[in-house]
């Protein structure tokens, strides 16, 4: 009795820590689904459709049947749930480690210099520059972390089941590999770990929760100025010139575009000075009709790869397998398809 007691007390902490963390998902100020951001993107929308001059029924401009029964938008329901498992579990969190880079790069600043390590007095200049300093190291962080994930043949895969999506809706955002978050929590713990390190060390000397509420406020903005518009169906400009320095919505359709001249643009989470400092920004000089989906270099459209959450999660491994190795898995699996195709099967 007692083995079977606590089997069902393993199994009640799990549910409850899942459900803990849809809850902080939908009601937490730090996710962008939040209840609070998704009506402030509702009212966005709302002004949009107004200045369009109402072109349906509201319900109709805000929820399309097209876009929210789509397969594509149920397998971003399906990831995002397996997703929320998989961090209410800590696999996601295990490889945050930003406080043990901090403590280790600041160690070594101090033992590096001749005197013994003076923390400075904390202003509100220096918690302004400190916070300003974090949160350019955060966007750098995702500019690289998804720009490497493009650009490696190994990683790619992980990343299509993003680009995969044929609609968008704001759980799109959450449409990602296991394999992706866990190489992106990495990266963000080296790089941003050794930032605030030295935001540390030459700044403040210590975060202090003025510098810690900066950085919040910063992405409190982002979440309510149409971040979740970037994964939508609703075209958001900022203008040509915003779009030189902050990502917008629209923006970011383009990145998800299947067009040639798209290809592999925009990859900026916040800030548009990255991607126009390296060559990959893409500002439209008006809306434009876009097809979302993957696509070649050239524009050519790729099939549909994840059909089902077996492939989504499965075939990813497979790809990238076959990236680092050069060994075909697939090969004899389609030519299993057309002897049987030819045998009438």
């Amino acid at each position: 009795m007692r083995g079977a007691f606590g089997n069902g007390s393993g199994q009640l902490g799990i549910i409850e820590g899942f459900m803990n963390s849809l809850g902080n998902t939908f009601f937490g100020w730090g996710s962008r689904l939040a209840f609070f951001y998704i009506c402030a993107t509702v009212v966005m929308v709302y002004a949009i459709w107004l200045y369009r001059g109402k072109p349906v029924s509201f319900t109709r401009f805000l929820l399309p049947r097209e876009v929210f029964l789509h397969r594509s938008n149920i397998i971003d329901i399906q990831v995002f749930l397996i997703n929320a498992f998989l961090g209410s579990i800590g696999i996601f969190g295990a490889v945050l480690f930003t406080p043990v880079v901090t403590n280790f790069v600041l160690d070594n600043l101090v033992v590096l210099q001749s005197s013994a390590f003076q923390p400075l007095d904390v202003s509100w200049g220096r918690s302004a520059v400190a916070t300003l300093v974090m949160v350019l190291a955060m966007d750098f962080c995702k500019y690289w972390a998804h720009y490497i994930h493009h650009e490696s043949k190994i990683l790619w895969p992980f990343h299509a089941l993003h680009h995969s999506a044929e609609v968008m809706t704001p759980l799109t955002a959450n449409r990602n590999h296991p394999v992706f978050v866990l190489v992106r929590n990495v990266i963000y713990s080296l790089v941003l770990g050794a930032v605030q390190a030295l935001a540390l060390f030459l700044l403040i000397g210590k975060i202090d929760l003025l510098t810690i509420g900066g950085a919040n406020a910063g992405y409190f903005l982002f979440n309510m100025l149409g971040a979740n518009l970037r994964h939508s169906h609703v075209w958001l400009s900022y203008g040509r010139v915003m779009e030189h320095i902050f990502i917008s919505p629209a923006q970011h359709h383009i990145h998800h575009s299947s067009a040639v001249k798209h290809f592999n643009k925009n990859y900026g989470e916040v800030f548009a000075i990255w991607d126009w400092m390296f060559g990959t920004l893409y500002v439209p000089k008006g809306e434009e009709k876009l097809e979302f989906g993957l696509a070649d270099a050239t524009g050519q459209r790729i099939e549909q790869p994840h059909n089902s959450l077996k492939d989504a999660f499965l075939k990813p491994f497979v790809e990238s397998f076959e990236e680092a190795t050069g060994i075909e898995m697939r090969r004899s699996e389609r030519e299993d398809n057309d002897i049987g195709a030819v045998n009438g099967r």
